[in-house]
């Protein structure tokens, strides 16, 4: 996602892991559960890429909590979308309680199709699960030509504006569009001040966090992951967070038929159904101007962009997207370093599966 810059690379603790290796790692936990081969490829997919972006706290670091809810059944080994509405340029997808990343790349190929036929698409999605980093499936959009816009509701980890109980989620929500000859150009976010996931990630690194991230059970300020987690997560921009968060719900949750609200459970409940809902909406690039002409645009605009004094303390100007596109390329040279607390869930993951951790990566194993 593009959040509030990449999260902090992990302390190295070992040698680097291969991301090809994860990913393989992974989709074998995914195939002790009994989902399909193409299914487990896809869903260990996102878990490496968000890692290789630089976003830890939406990568491997999420693999347990996925896999508890495979064996309590909250959340289907096979997926079966369908679709329930179909409306040429509208559909509402219905995921029936299969794998998230599943799920939004199904929508995503829905939306990419219609918007090529219709011009603009949209995809309503209900009854899904968590889908691992929004941008994921909107550089995917981006890649094939359209501008793409993904919603989702989330399990509550915010309080109504005023008040003292979790009702409402995160709510991510993610732009891209195509940018010549670059990377896509990517906005992701979520309407809080942060991810969840991110202070899961400070509570294994044994950190402290920013006091603006969240607030305890009383309502207090607190530089205390754990006390953050049995909190609430603060809004981003105060109320203006709050109200972005609500307005997702209604077109991910609300429009869709799905749950929303405090019905909708995340993925670190290992029991109860999701109930998540997204929206995704695709404009056709080619529908409004010739592609080659949108990207000579592009390309004019980031340059323009670009085309500023580098501030104290920063190594180059940034578009959106490309500080995930740098990191990528520099992590799969590299390779993955990995909070010491996920690797000892993952190994934990791997015993419970049948997939040994230590059969893809020994101990003297390098890139």
């Amino acid at each position: 996602m593009q959040k509030s810059g990449n999260t902090p690379a992990a302390t190295p603790a070992g040698p680097a892991l291969d991301p090809d290796a994860l990913r393989a790692f992974a989709a074998a936990v995914y195939r002790s559960a009994d989902v399909p081969e193409q299914d487990a490829q896809l869903a260990a997919d996102t878990l490496v890429q968000a890692d290789l972006w630089g976003h830890q706290s939406h990568g491997m670091l999420r693999l347990g909590w996925y896999y508890a809810r495979l064996r309590s059944g909250a959340m289907k080994a096979r997926t079966e979308c369908r679709i329930a509405v179909d409306g040429g340029a509208v559909a509402v997808l219905d995921g029936a309680d299969g794998i998230g990343q599943v799920v939004a790349r199904r929508a995503t190929d829905e939306a990419v199709q219609r918007a090529r036929k219709h011009g603009v698409a949209v995809v309503s999605v209900r009854n899904s699960n968590h889908f691992g980093t929004c941008m994921y499936y909107t550089r995917i959009g981006a890649q094939a030509g359209c501008v793409m816009m993904l919603m989702s509701n989330a399990g509550p980890n915010m309080a109504p504006w005023g008040g003292l109980k979790k009702k409402i989620g995160t709510n991510p929500w993610s732009l891209a569009a195509p940018a010549g000859a670059r990377p896509p150009i990517v906005m992701d976010m979520a309407n809080s001040g942060v991810a969840r996931g991110k202070i899961y990630l400070a509570n294994n690194r044994h950190e402290s966090i920013p006091s603006h991230w969240a607030i305890d059970k009383h309502g207090n300020p607190t530089t205390d992951p754990a006390a953050a987690l049995e909190g609430f997560i603060l809004p981003m921009a105060g109320h203006k967070g709050y109200v972005m968060g609500v307005m997702i719900d209604v077109l991910s949750g609300v429009l869709s038929g799905s749950e929303f609200l405090d019905g909708v459970h995340g993925p670190y409940d290992p029991v109860n159904r999701s109930g998540a809902g997204h929206f995704m909406l695709a404009v056709n690039v080619a529908a409004l101007m010739p592609i080659e002409e949108f990207n000579a645009r592009m390309d004019a605009y980031i340059a323009s962009l670009k085309d500023v004094p580098v501030a104290p303390g920063h190594e180059q100007v940034w578009y959106p997207g490309e500080m995930e596109a740098q990191a990528d390329q520099r992590n799969r040279a590299a390779g993955l370093y990995l909070a010491q607390e996920t690797l000892a869930d993952l190994a934990r993951v791997g015993a419970e599966a049948g997939v040994p951790w230590k059969d893809y990566f020994a101990a003297d194993r390098k890139v």
